[in-house]
């Protein structure tokens, strides 16, 4: 029967969802100590008692959150694979500690108060008055009671739920993020596309004057034709020189510049302890942006917008302009990439700033009678 259960997780783990491997089996670790946590205190107060009843009772109900956050872990995901089963493991692991707080005596909280202080410290803001109470609890932890154990739970319990809004808001963030690329993904394609079937309507080439000649000559992005007919038009010359793969050129050489300016911004973006994967959406981004940046700048440039640049004189110009345009996607996505910091930083962890110590509490002297 164990083999069978074994060989049941077994393929339960490898149907199980994408993501962070070390966060899974962390969390799940978490919650077997937890689990042996719990099953000790059930055998410290036997049940003959009221209060024997309430910790049984409490630790049965944290033990059924545990189970719980273990189903989830291994909850197989047939459409969307992402870390979203383990944002909802670590909410059941969260609602097992709390119940844990409520079983413990006050004696027993005493141990905790570290823990305790750190988590909140790390979601609650210092004029929350949550963590304010928690804080003067901490300096004097032999004094705790029933009240102060209340206030405890109800501080732990938000700072909790706000933790898990912050990382709520990453998965929000990347998914945005992700769904943009995409878009702009597929408009990058359909340009390549229109550029490969109707190359001859917008055309990405220059007519330069000839410096040997009183003509001029064709420039495209793949060929140039230094000594066009004379019994052509600019725009007939233009349509016999330039080709299909136009458009892919210039989408490829602005994706790889694009690729090289998200290599050296990503040194200034940290890493993050959670299941979504910040900076490869904000690589993926940059890339589709780029290609796009690099022919709407020359086409820009085509139709002289922008003066002194509206006749390249080789090809290797417009190359070397489309390397430009490309890496300058990055005037675009900056605040994109500083909206990612700030997410990341809301979110307690490697991105966090440390928490402050708690303030001390002076006496009062008293007034003289």
């Amino acid at each position: 029967m164990s083999s069978q259960l074994s060989w049941l997780r077994r393929r339960a783990a490898k149907k199980a969802e994408v993501g962070p491997w070390e966060l899974r089996e962390g969390l799940r670790s978490r919650a077997a100590e937890l689990q042996a946590v719990l099953r000790d205190r059930k055998l410290a107060h036997p049940d003959d008692t009221p209060e024997g009843r309430r910790v049984h009772r409490l630790a049965d109900d944290a033990l059924n959150e545990l189970d719980q956050a273990v189903e989830s872990l291994d909850h197989d995901h047939h459409r969307h694979k992402t870390g979203a089963h383990i944002a909802v493991g670590q909410i059941h692991v969260d609602t097992a500690q709390n119940l844990l707080l409520r079983l413990s005596r006050p004696d027993e909280i005493v141990p905790m108060m570290p823990g305790i202080l750190a988590i909140v410290q790390a979601h609650l803001s210092p004029s929350d008055p949550r963590r304010v109470q928690v804080e003067i609890i901490a300096q004097s932890p032999g004094d705790i009671g029933d009240p102060e154990r209340e206030m405890i739970l109800d501080a732990v319990g938000v700072a909790r739920q706000t933790s898990i809004r912050e990382t709520l808001r990453v998965r929000s963030f990347v998914n945005i993020v992700g769904w943009v690329a995409g878009c702009l993904a597929a408009g990058a394609v359909l340009v390549a596309l229109l550029g490969a079937f109707f190359e001859d309507t917008v055309p990405l080439c220059f007519a330069p004057q000839n410096p040997d000649s009183a003509g001029y000559m064709v420039v495209c992005p793949v060929k140039m034709d230094p000594e066009p007919r004379a019994d052509r038009s600019v725009h007939q010359n233009e349509m016999a020189t330039t080709t299909a793969a136009d458009y892919l050129v210039i989408e490829i050489v602005g994706l790889v510049a694009a690729g090289i300016a998200a290599a050296t911004t990503l040194r200034r973006i940290k890493g993050t302890a959670t299941p979504y994967n910040v900076p490869v959406a904000l690589a993926l981004l940059k890339l589709p942006t780029g290609a796009l940046t690099a022919v709407f700048g020359l086409l820009l440039m085509r139709g002289h917008f922008i003066p002194g640049l509206s006749a390249l004189d080789s090809s290797a110009q417009i190359i070397a302009w489309a390397i430009i345009l490309g890496y300058s996607q990055q005037l675009f996505t900056r605040l994109v990439d500083s909206q990612a910091q700030t997410v990341l930083n809301a979110v307690a962890g490697p991105n966090s700033a440390p928490p402050q110590p708690p303030p001390s509490v002076t006496a009062t002297p008293a007034r003289p009678s």
